[in-house]
């Protein structure tokens, strides 16, 4: 089989690119295991995908075909340090509708499978498994063989297969692994008190915990914590487990209610260096994989898909959308972002892990000092929106 783009990998980020190359003249391939499926009751696996990618989204025709009454808007938040400090977030203050869009995982990769289905310039390999990778600096494609023996070739194969990506393993690309000893504890309940479309987030010493809006009263947890204390609380019944995870927020929503059980998932800082290379293309977390406590892990994707489509659609009927040349465009317009929010992330990371008294003082002064400064706090809110 002859194509020009070969897509490993149909999650979010692999998805979202193959539907913004839809109305290219280029010969698109999805490469992937099994079809996305849709988690039965509410997904434990939650997204905050910010205002600029909620537009991608809408712009290859995959946000407005979304169950509405399974999203949910952010409009304010509030991050809470573990000394004081406290940070107050505003879509209102900064002009923005939303500071985010709270949506389950499971509901949108079905979304942008179905619509790559209907594609008129994709074909659809699923299920297939890719064995090798054989790419020859001086051909003019690349070559996958299938684990069914079938070969493909392809002026680009596009690693969207996660973070443990087979592409860039077979494409010999390094990547730096920084663990960081602890597992993100996610779950879903049903909430006593109204979360007023607001997201909560406290810097403890047990971790950074998160509670984010979903509709008709419900609220998605993210619970950052060391190792140890992460399997204490995947060990609790589900009432105390709740218990907890209400103290723990300051009762902020009165009594919880489980809806997912718990689970608990390690995280590690990601570093590839070089996220291209003659013939492959890295995006999503094949690319980098960051720190939660941001959010931003889904909206580098998307981006990363958004940014390439661009530059993929965007050349002449004569170029090759493999070249070397080509990717390294693509590399130098991912780098920035990448870099920043990964340093950012892990630098927030290490602030608040130490116990030192001095330190948390000084942190939590620096929060109390950026929640006076409205100026600041719009420029931070418009940026994590993507906006700036």
């Amino acid at each position: 089989m002859e194509l020009d783009v070969l897509i490993v990998g149909a999650g979010l980020a692999g998805g979202s690119l193959a539907c913004a190359l839809a109305g290219s003249p280029l010969r698109i391939g999805m490469l992937e295991a099994r079809p996305p499926r849709r988690a039965e009751g509410w997904d434990a696996r939650v997204y905050a995908v910010s205002p600029a990618n909620v537009d991608f989204l809408t712009r290859i025709r995959a946000w407005p075909h979304l169950d509405a009454s399974r999203t949910n808007r952010v409009e304010a938040m509030q991050v809470f340090g573990d000394r004081g400090g406290k940070v107050e977030f505003s879509a209102y203050d900064a002009g923005l509708d939303a500071l985010a869009w709270i949506l389950e995982a499971s509901p949108l990769a079905v979304e942008l499978w179905e619509t790559l289905r209907r594609q008129p310039n994709l074909t659809l390999l699923c299920p297939a498994r890719p064995s090798a990778l054989d790419v020859d600096a001086d051909a003019d494609a690349a070559t996958v063989t299938l684990d069914d023996g079938r070969r493909i070739r392809a002026r680009l194969v596009v690693a969207a297969d996660g973070a443990d990506s087979w592409v860039r393993a077979a494409a010999a690309l390094p990547v730096r692994t920084t663990p960081y000893g602890e597992l993100g504890v996610v779950a879903n309940f049903r909430c006593e008190a109204p979360h007023h479309d607001s997201a909560f987030q406290w810097f403890r010493d047990d971790g950074i915990l998160a509670w984010l809006p979903l509709p008709e009263n419900r609220m998605s947890m993210v619970w950052s914590t060391p190792e140890a204390h992460a399997q204490e609380l995947l060990s609790l019944a589900p009432e105390a487990f709740c218990e907890k995870v209400a103290a723990a927020g300051d009762n902020r929503l009165g009594k919880l209610e489980l809806l997912t059980p718990p689970a608990g998932f390690p995280l590690r800082l990601m570093q590839v260096p070089q996220v291209v290379a003659p013939r492959v293309a890295l995006i999503g977390d094949a690319a980098h994989a960051i720190h939660p406590l941001s959010g931003h892990g889904i909206n580098l994707g998307f981006q990363d898909a958004r940014v390439l489509a661009d530059l993929l659609n965007g050349l002449p009927a004569h170029r090759d959308c493999g070249e070397l040349s080509t990717l390294r465009r693509y590399a130098r317009a991912r780098n920035e972002e990448v870099r920043l929010m990964q340093g950012v992330t892990h630098a927030l990371n290490r602030l608040f892990r130490p116990r030192n008294p001095l330190l948390a003082a000084l942190r939590n002064r620096g929060m109390q000092l950026t929640n006076q400064l409205p100026v600041v706090r719009s420029a931070l809110v418009r940026y994590a929106a993507g906006l700036i």
